[in-house]
C-alpha cells in the first residue's frame, strides 16, 4: 500500500484571527521542523501568568499569527500597486515566522543567566542559517530581509520597526490572553492603511487614529502587563534561581536537571563558543526543562537555591517597591540591615534576595518615526501629523526604579 501524502496546505484555527492558512509546502515543512515545534513549549510572556492566569500562550501562537498578518500586509500592498513577487512574499512569510525562533526558555530570563553575551536575535539568525542548509538554500532571501540587507528597505520595516507585524500581533494577542482590554489594537485597520512611498513603509492619513491608539496601547500594555511590578518580581526571581544554579554548577555541586539544561548549567556558554552543537542542544531546551528542575530544587540541600525555588513554585514572591527616583544608599542599607538581623541572611547570599534595578518605557521613538502619508502625497512624522495627542511627550523615556527583597521567611 502506497504511503499517503500529507496535506501541507493546512488551515489552523486561531482564537484571535479565526482561520489561518499555511501558504505553501515549504512553510508547512519549516513549521513541522523540531526547531520551530520547540516554540510550542516556550511561553510568550514568561512569568506573567502568575499575575494574569490566562497568559499561557506560546511563541508558537505568536509566530503563526505574525505569518497570517504578513499575508494580509502583502495582499494589501499588492492592491495598491506595490510590486511584490511570489519569491519576495514567501521570504517575508518565512522571515516573520522565524523572527523569534531564538528565544530561550522563559524568553528573556535565559539571556540574563544561563546564556551570556548572545542575544535571542543572534540565535534566531543561527537557527535560520541552519534551516537554510536543511532546505537547500530556500531561506536565503528571508535571511537577507531579516538582517536588513535586502535592497527594498520597507521589507525589513515590516519585520522590525516601530509599527511592524511583530508588534501588531503581540499587542493584540497579549491583550486577549491577559484580558487587559487597553492593548486591543485594530491590527486589521492598520494593515489596511499601509502603503509604500520612497521605499518606506508608511500609513495613509485615514489610519492616523488607529496608529495613535496603537502607540497609547503599547504604553499602557508595558506599564500594566510587561512591566507590572509582580511580573518584574517573578522574572527577577527566575533569573536569580538560574544564576544560583549556575554558580553551584561552577563549584561542581550536582543539580538534578534534564540533560539539556545540565549542559547549559555546567558549560559556560558565550557568543564565542556558541557552536552548531550548542545550537542543537539549545533547540531542545524549553520551559518544561526549567520548571521541572526548579520543582526538584525546592528540596535541594543548598538553602539559597531551595528557598528561591520554593518562592517561585509556591508563588511566594519577593516584595517589590517601585518609585520614580533611585533608592538612596540609606534606604538600601536599612533593608540590608533588617534582612541580616531578622532573616539571618549571610552577606555572601544577600544579592540573591535583595537587589535593585530599573525599567524604562518609551512609547514612541522619534529617531525611528512612523510616517503618515498625507492626502497631498507628503510624508509626515505622526508626532507632527497628530492633532489629538502630544506624541512628542510620549517619546520621552519614562524610567522607574525598583528594589526587591523577601517577605517573611527564615534562612536556617
Amino acid at each position: 500500500m502506497s504511503k499517503q501524502k500529507t496535506n501541507k496546505l493546512k488551515i489552523l484555527n486561531d482564537p484571535i484571527y479565526g482561520f489561518i492558512s499555511i501558504p505553501n509546502s515549504l512553510i508547512f515543512d519549516i513549521i513541522e521542523h523540531p526547531y520551530f515545534q520547540r516554540l510550542r513549549r516556550v511561553t510568550q510572556m514568561g512569568m506573567s501568568n502568575l499575575v494574569y492566569p490566562g497568559a499561557n500562550h506560546t511563541r508558537f501562537h505568536h509566530a503563526i499569527g505574525c505569518m497570517h498578518l504578513m499575508q494580509k500586509a502583502v495582499q494589501v500592498l499588492r492592491t495598491k500597486n506595490v510590486e511584490i513577487s511570489e519569491e519576495e512574499a514567501n521570504a517575508l512569510y518565512i522571515a516573520i515566522l522565524l523572527h523569534d525562533i531564538g528565544h530561550g526558555a522563559f524568553s528573556h530570563a535565559l539571556e540574563h543567566s544561563i546564556v551570556e553575551g548572545i542575544a535571542h536575535e543572534e540565535i534566531s539568525l543561527k537557527f535560520m542559517q541552519k534551516l537554510n542548509e536543511v532546505f537547500d538554500g530556500k531561506l536565503s532571501l528571508a535571511i537577507e530581509i531579516f538582517e536588513g540587507k535586502y535592497k527594498r528597505k520597507f521589507f525589513n520595516q515590516l519585520i522590525s520597526s516601530q509599527l511592524d507585524i511583530d508588534r501588531l500581533d503581540y499587542l493584540k494577542r497579549d491583550s486577549f490572553f491577559t484580558g487587559v482590554a487597553e492593548g486591543n489594537i485594530s491590527s486589521d485597520r492598520i494593515i489596511t492603511m499601509m502603503h509604500v512611498k520612497d521605499d518606506e513603509l508608511v500609513i495613509e492619513q485615514k489610519g492616523i487614529y488607529s496608529v495613535e491608539k496603537f502607540v497609547i496601547a503599547r504604553r499602557l500594555m508595558y506599564w500594566q502587563v510587561y512591566l507590572h511590578k509582580t511580573c518584574l518580581s517573578a522574572e527577577a526571581l527566575l533569573v536569580k534561581i538560574l544564576q544560583r544554579a549556575k554558580e553551584l554548577a561552577k563549584n561542581k555541586v550536582e543539580l538534578p536537571a534534564s540533560s539539556t539544561l545540565h549542559y547549559f548549567l555546567y558549560n559556560p556558554i558565550t557568543h564565542n563558543n556558541f557552536t552548531d552543537e550548542t545550537l542543537d542542544i539549545f533547540s531542545r531546551l524549553d520551559d518544561y526543562d526549567v520548571l521541572a528542575a526548579i520543582k526538584e530544587w525546592v528540596n535541594h540541600k543548598d538553602v539559597v537555591l531551595s528557598k528561591l525555588a520554593s518562592m517561585i513554585t509556591f508563588r511566594n514572591l519577593l516584595k517589590i517597591e517601585i518609585q520614580d527616583k533611585p533608592f538612596t544608599k540609606r534606604e538600601e542599607h536599612e533593608i540590608e540591615k533588617k534582612l541580616k538581623n531578622d532573616l539571618k541572611i549571610k552577606d555572601e547570599n544577600l544579592h540573591y534576595f535583595m537587589f535593585l534595578g530599573k525599567v524604562s518605557n518609551q512609547a514612541y521613538n522619534m529617531n525611528k518615526p512612523i510616517k503618515i502619508l498625507t492626502k497631498k502625497g507628503k510624508l509626515k512624522d505622526i508626532a507632527k501629523a497628530s492633532d489629538q495627542l502630544n506624541l512628542q511627550t510620549l517619546s520621552t523615556p519614562v524610567v522607574k526604579y525598583y528594589i526587591c527583597y523577601p517577605k517573611k521567611f527564615l534562612l536556617n
